[in-house]
């Protein structure tokens, strides 16, 4: 199974489009999508020096709009991704990218969404000093992360932890380290996934309100707990919400391990989450798209690992599934036939660790039941299937 993978802030270098304005239609597409954000995406993946594009208000549409472009010279056929991909991810502004290409949202209103985002991260910013560091192994990090009044805010797992806060506290954090670790203060301009983008995440919801979404064609893992969301509206909540929240990149590794992957690509500016994967997923065959001489090795890991998405073939919004992997426990005696109202809960998927509700956003008639109380389920595996009302198709 194939899984699409889309980086973050952070893993943009100066002039990394500048080969893929080489190819058809890409400068093309990079101009469109410039317009609608309003920001200069052309220059500033090719000429624009690192302290510019290290800037959040420019960093984030630019990663997200080289992302939708090179994704196309990948697949010049949209519909083709939901044909071959089995599931896809984003770290932090790139599951705005993932989106995108499971079909939640347009090219443009990802423009304006992460402009937006940028904008406001970079004024929630710039209200006190804050910033953030990856910590490499070492042992406590969390409970030490906290005893300096830090937030672990990324889980990206493979030894890898990155903490955010104040410079004061980054830098009493860099002086009474965890034992065994290494600590690298990173080119950011914030505390990110901290309570101090509150501020970002109270506009984002405001402007979310108005944004129009479809359910996801394909797997779409999130970045907050490694759930697959196959509900269009939470996708979207998720993503107002993740600016204020952790990463939980180590989550989402695990899910793609229980989904069964077996080749991960990682569309530019790519490096940063291969080298995760292979270090956690060490079976899996990945490959970075850095520059379009990476197309041709991108193109066979497609050809031989990608599947059709089970969601692609019917539209998701007439399937319930799994958010993770665990126990399926029923909580409604309804039958086939059965009308269910908007927001039921039909039952929950248990662990070790907790239990997810798994909840019918829109309702429907039981067409089908596709597991019992008690099954062992997978991330995305349909568990029920429903008819629309006539309510539903009207909204």
């Amino acid at each position: 199974m194939l899984v699409v993978v889309a980086p973050g802030q952070g893993a943009q270098v100066p002039g990394f489009m500048s080969p893929w304005l080489e190819l058809p239609g890409v400068r093309e597409r990079l101009d469109w999508l410039s317009a609608v954000a309003g920001i200069d995406l052309v220059a500033h993946g090719t000429t624009s020096d690192a302290d510019t594009i290290r800037d959040t208000a420019v960093a984030q549409p630019l990663i997200v709009g080289a992302g939708l472009v090179t994704l196309l010279s990948l697949f010049p056929h949209p519909s083709t991704v939901f044909s071959r991909i089995g599931a896809g991810a984003g770290h932090s502004v790139g599951e705005i990218t993932a989106a995108v290409g499971a079909g939640v949202l347009t090219a443009e209103q990802a423009m304006v969404f992460v402009r937006e985002r940028g904008r406001a991260m970079a004024a929630a910013s710039a209200v006190q000093p804050t910033g953030m560091s990856a910590v490499l192994g070492g042992e406590d990090v969390p409970e030490v992360a906290s005893r300096h009044g830090l937030t672990c805010a990324n889980m990206n797992g493979a030894g890898q932890i990155v903490v955010a806060g104040t410079r004061s506290q980054l830098d009493a954090f860099a002086a009474d380290p965890p034992q065994g670790s290494r600590v690298r203060p990173l080119e950011v301009a914030g505390a990110f996934h901290t309570e101090h983008m509150a501020p970002a995440t109270q506009n984002l919801g405001s402007l979310a309100r108005a944004i129009s979404t479809h359910d996801p064609r394909i797997r779409l893992i999130s970045n907050a707990d490694g759930q697959v969301v196959h509900d269009g509206r939470e996708v979207l909540r998720r993503l107002v919400t993740q600016v204020s929240n952790p990463v939980r990149w180590d989550l989402c590794m695990t899910t793609m391990a229980d989904l069964g992957v077996t080749a991960v690509i990682e569309i530019p500016p790519a490096g940063t989450l291969t080298g995760l994967i292979r270090r956690a997923l060490p079976d899996v065959q990945t490959c970075a798209l850095k520059t379009p001489d990476d197309l041709d090795a991108a193109k066979a890991l497609v050809a031989e690992h990608g599947t059709p998405s089970s969601l692609s073939t019917q539209p998701t919004w007439r399937l319930l599934i799994a958010p993770s992997k665990g126990t399926y426990r029923s909580q409604t005696t309804a039958q086939v036939g059965a009308a269910l109202v908007p927001g039921t809960q039909i039952g929950a998927v248990e662990t070790l660790r907790d239990r997810v509700a798994v909840v019918a956003p829109h309702g429907g008639t039981i067409v089908e039941w596709l597991v019992q109380d008690g099954d062992p389920v997978s991330p995305g595996q349909p568990l029920v299937r429903l008819h629309p009302t006539s309510q539903e198709v009207q909204h």
